[in-house]
């Protein structure tokens, strides 16, 4: 099945860095930026990494979840989060299950596949550049509005 722009998000069950488990479900009623990417701390995979934190501040303000999911160990998550004080959840997806739900494959590495998907749960956008890393949260917040004030 290949997911489309305005489809619901498939649920899923993942682990956290702290071996909690996480569903997209807990997320429902707010926006949420679902990145796949293929390994912690290497250099492609820190640069998107670190442009998110880059942009964390403008993430909250609007509200937004940001989940990334690689099949790297939650203590390999750990390690990551922890050496570049990464502020978001980092998701252990072990045989590729959340990555297969998504086709989010890739061809020989893993794919490195951005998902906004809606506080409805429809997706929003699918943003997919294995060679420019930083442009993913740039193009998630195109599509994730500004929270009005009140």
């Amino acid at each position: 099945m290949k997911l489309k722009v305005g489809d619901q998000a498939p649920d899923f069950e993942g682990v956290n860095e702290k071996g909690e488990k996480v569903r997209l479900s807990d997320f429902r009623g707010k926006y949420v930026v679902l990145y796949f990417y293929p390994k912690d701390d290497t250099p492609g995979c820190r640069a998107e990494a670190l442009s998110f934190k880059e942009n964390w501040d403008e993430i909250l303000k609007r509200g937004a979840v940001v989940l990334g999911v690689s099949g790297d160990s939650p203590e390999s998550h750990v390690r990551f989060k922890e050496k570049y004080g990464l502020p978001f959840t980092l998701i252990s997806d072990k045989g590729d299950r959340i990555r297969e739900l998504y086709g989010a494959k890739g061809l020989l590495i893993p794919g490195r596949v951005t998902f906004v998907i809606d506080p409805e749960g429809k997706i929003r956008l699918i943003y997919s550049s294995q060679m420019s890393p930083t442009s993913h949260v740039k193009e998630a917040l195109k599509v994730i509005p500004p929270t009005p004030l009140t």
